[in-house]
C-alpha cells in the first residue's frame, strides 16, 4: 500500500479520519478511550488539559465533565501505562498484573520511596483506611511559596508512590485534582467487575503488542514498544509468531524501509485503505500528548512531521513555543500553533501559527483550519480568537478575515 493509504488507515483506527457524524454522548468518551486503549494525562492547562483536547479532536463539542463522570462511575480507571493514563476498566487487570513486574520507571521510583519512608506511607494508608479518600490538597505545606512537581510536599509524593505501587487508586477527580482511596474500594465498583488477570508475563506482553497494533491501525515494529512503554523494544522476530497465528498481518508500505503490521480485526479497514475508499476529511487541533504525535519517530515516519513537545524545553531553546498544538488537515499534519486560553476574558490567543514549508495555503485549507481553531475556541469557552503572527506572514491576515466573517 502507499504511504497515504497507510496514513488513512492509521487515522481511521485512531478516530481522526473524518469529523464526528453525530452529536457526542457520554458513552462516546469511553468508546474513544477503548479505541485508543489509553488516554495520557497531563496537568498543563494553558489551553484545555491534554486528555480533554485529545477527546475534542475525536468527538467534537462534548462536555468535558463526561470524562470525570466516567472515572467516578468506574467505566475507566487511572494507572501507569505509556505515562499516567486513563484506561478502559476492562484493561485494568492487565495493567495491574504487568505492574507487578516493576518494569515502569514510576514503579521503581515508588519502591525506592517506600523503602525510605515506609513508616510515613504506612501511616498515610491507615488514615485513608479509617477516614476515607483524600486529596493532596488536604495536607498543608510549610513552604507556601514553592510550586512545580519537583517541589511536591511529602504527602503528595507518598500518595503518588502508593498509587504507582497499586495500594491506592484514584476514585474520582475534583477540579482535576486526584482523590485517592484504597485500591480495594475503587476496584469494587469498576464496570465491568474487576477480576485479577492470570496471564503470564509473556502473555501480557503479547496482548499489549497486539492492542498497540490495533490502536495504531498500521505500524512498524520499532514503533510498538513506546505505546505501553514495553521493554525491551519490539522487533520483527517477536512479531513473527503473531503473523504466523493470523493475529497480525504483514503489509509492505511504499517508502518504508520496514514492513507495516495491521491487526487482523482491521482487515476490512485495510481492504478499504488499499482500494482507496478511505477518505480523510477531518481538520482538528491536536494535543501535544495525542497518541498520534507523542512518538516523534512515528510522527516523522508516518507524516513527515518533526515534532517536539517544547513545554519542557528551556524558553531560549524553543523553536515554536510553549504549548504547541499540531494541526491535522485531511490526512496530513500541515502545521502547528502556539496557543494560550485566557478564560476570564474569553480570548483564545494564538501567539504564532506555522504552516509546514511544503504545504500550500489553499482556500480550503485556510477555511478549514480557521474553523478548527474557532471550533476549539468556542468549545473551550474562549470564543474570541486573537492571532499574533504566522509563518508565512500572509497567513495571519487570511485567517483573521475568516474569523471576522464568521462573527459578522
Amino acid at each position: 500500500m502507499s504511504l497515504v493509504q497507510a496514513r488513512r488507515l492509521h487515522l481511521a483506527a485512531q478516530g481522526l479520519l473524518r469529523p464526528p457524524r453525530a452529536r457526542a454522548r457520554p458513552a462516546d468518551v469511553v468508546a474513544a478511550i477503548e479505541r485508543m486503549r489509553l488516554l495520557q494525562i497531563d496537568s498543563i492547562h494553558v489551553v484545555a488539559r491534554s486528555p480533554y483536547l485529545v477527546l475534542h479532536a475525536r468527538l467534537g463539542d462534548y462536555q468535558p465533565d463526561w470524562l470525570d463522570q466516567a472515572l467516578a462511575q468506574g467505566r475507566i480507571a487511572e494507572c501507569w501505562a505509556h505515562e499516567a493514563c486513563f484506561v478502559p476498566s476492562a484493561d485494568l487487570p492487565l495493567h495491574r498484573a504487568w505492574r507487578e513486574r516493576g518494569a515502569h520507571w514510576a514503579q521503581r521510583h515508588a519502591e525506592r520511596m517506600h523503602r525510605e519512608h515506609r513508616a510515613e506511607m504506612d501511616g498515610l494508608l491507615e488514615r485513608i483506611r479509617r477516614q476515607g479518600p483524600v486529596r493532596a490538597a488536604d495536607f498543608p505545606r510549610a513552604d507556601r511559596g514553592a510550586s512545580g512537581w519537583w517541589e511536591w510536599k511529602p504527602e503528595k509524593r507518598w500518595l503518588e508512590a502508593l498509587f504507582a505501587l497499586g495500594d491506592l487508586m484514584v476514585s474520582h477527580r475534583e477540579r482535576f485534582q486526584r482523590v485517592y482511596d484504597l485500591a480495594d474500594r475503587v476496584l469494587a465498583r469498576l464496570q465491568p467487575p474487576y477480576a485479577p488477570s492470570r496471564a503470564t508475563p509473556p502473555e501480557l506482553r503479547r496482548r499489549f503488542v497486539a492492542d498497540t497494533v490495533r490502536a495504531l491501525g498500521i505500524t512498524q515494529a520499532r514503533w510498538i514498544a513506546d505505546y505501553y512503554r514495553l521493554r525491551p523494544a519490539v522487533d520483527e522476530a517477536e512479531l513473527a509468531p503473531l503473523v504466523a497465528d493470523g493475529e497480525l498481518l504483514r503489509v509492505p508500505v511504499r517508502g518504508w524501509d520496514a514492513p507495516g503490521y495491521v491487526h487482523a480485526d482491521l482487515a476490512p479497514l485495510l481492504d478499504q485503505a488499499r482500494a482507496g475508499t478511505l477518505r480523510a476529511t477531518h481538520t482538528a487541533l491536536l494535543s501535544p500528548f495525542d497518541p498520534l504525535v507523542w512518538d516523534r519517530a512515528r510522527a516523522l515516519g508516518m507524516f513527515g512531521f518533526e515534532y517536539t513537545i517544547e513545554c519542557y524545553t528551556p524558553a531560549p531553546r524553543r523553536r515554536y513555543g510553549y504549548y504547541v498544538l499540531p494541526i491535522l488537515h485531511r490526512g496530513a499534519l500541515v502545521g502547528r500553533l502556539d496557543a494560550k486560553a485566557h478564560r476570564a476574558e474569553g480570548v483564545f490567543e494564538v501567539k504564532a501559527l506555522f504552516l509546514e514549508p511544503h504545504c500550500k495555503a489553499t482556500p480550503r485549507l485556510l477555511a478549514e483550519v480557521a474553523e478548527a481553531v474557532a471550533r476549539t475556541a468556542r468549545w473551550h469557552g474562549t470564543p474570541a480568537v486573537r492571532l499574533e503572527r504566522s509563518e508565512p506572514a500572509g497567513l495571519a491576515r487570511a485567517l483573521r478575515a475568516h474569523w471576522k466573517a464568521d462573527q459578522a
